[in-house]
């Protein structure tokens, strides 16, 4: 896939980019390629597909107008870095957090940072469960969002209690959630947090739909979440 391809995707996004941006995504993507063949980052290998299903998936984020200016945000379970550090490229002014509990990703993470030059972006290796409850991040962000591969009531009390009160947490989902979102709404609640909209994305050049799930934070989250380790997944709220 060429960079013109990728615009084009971009562009039925609503999302523009410069020429410097999409150089820093090419080098991204081609980091991503090199150190998967040791370090099996992602299970999305190929070019058209990093670009589609990694880049523009996590750029459909600035459809929410909540990522135009400089905002602390944590992405958590972050994986190769989506959303987050494809975030972070196309807003430099965001002060993001990458965290992830595998360090082999953080340390794959912390080389593109080095090599695009990015200010103001930290990686973690920690548990959510275990960050969660620090005073330096607990209530300290804008927005938490999550990419990672758990349901939607386990991943609030992963998230939840990063954010401030007035603040965001944004799921990234596939296409069927209805079901998901019913479950979660007493865990949402006892959390802070109040369902305030469910957009659907199409992405570009494929059939396939994603769903972000935005929940506003309206009350502190009580101190006894999130759970201990392993907690919040084996026993959801």
């Amino acid at each position: 896939m060429t960079n013109s391809v990728f615009t084009d995707s971009l562009k039925e996004l609503g999302v523009i980019l410069d020429c410097d941006t999409l150089q820093k995504y090419e080098i991204y993507k081609d980091m991503l390629v090199e150190w998967n063949e040791k370090f099996n980052i992602t299970t999305i290998t190929e070019e058209d597909e990093i670009y589609i299903k990694h880049f523009c998936d996590s750029l459909s984020l600035i459809n929410t107008k909540l990522f135009d200016d400089k905002k602390r945000v944590i992405d958590v379970g972050t994986g190769g870095g989506f959303p987050g550090l494809v975030l972070k490229i196309y807003n430099e002014e965001l002060d993001m957090t990458l965290m992830d509990s595998l360090n082999k990703r953080i340390i794959f993470l912390n080389e593109v940072i080095k090599n695009l030059n990015l200010s103001d972006v930290k990686t973690i290796h920690k548990r959510a469960e275990e960050l969660g409850i620090a005073n330096e991040h607990r209530e300290k962000y804008d927005i938490a969002v999550s990419r990672a591969v758990a349901s939607l009531n386990t991943l609030s009390e992963y998230c939840l209690p990063f954010v401030k009160v007035g603040g965001y947490f944004i799921a990234m989902k596939g296409p069927d959630v209805k079901e998901e979102v019913e479950e979660s709404k007493n865990a949402i609640d006892i959390l802070g947090g109040e369902l305030e909209s469910i957009k659907e994305i199409k992405l570009p050049y494929l059939d396939i739909t994603h769903t972000l799930i935005m929940i506003k934070k309206v009350k502190q989250t009580p101190n006894k979440y999130p759970r201990q380790q392993g907690k919040p997944k084996k026993n959801p709220l």
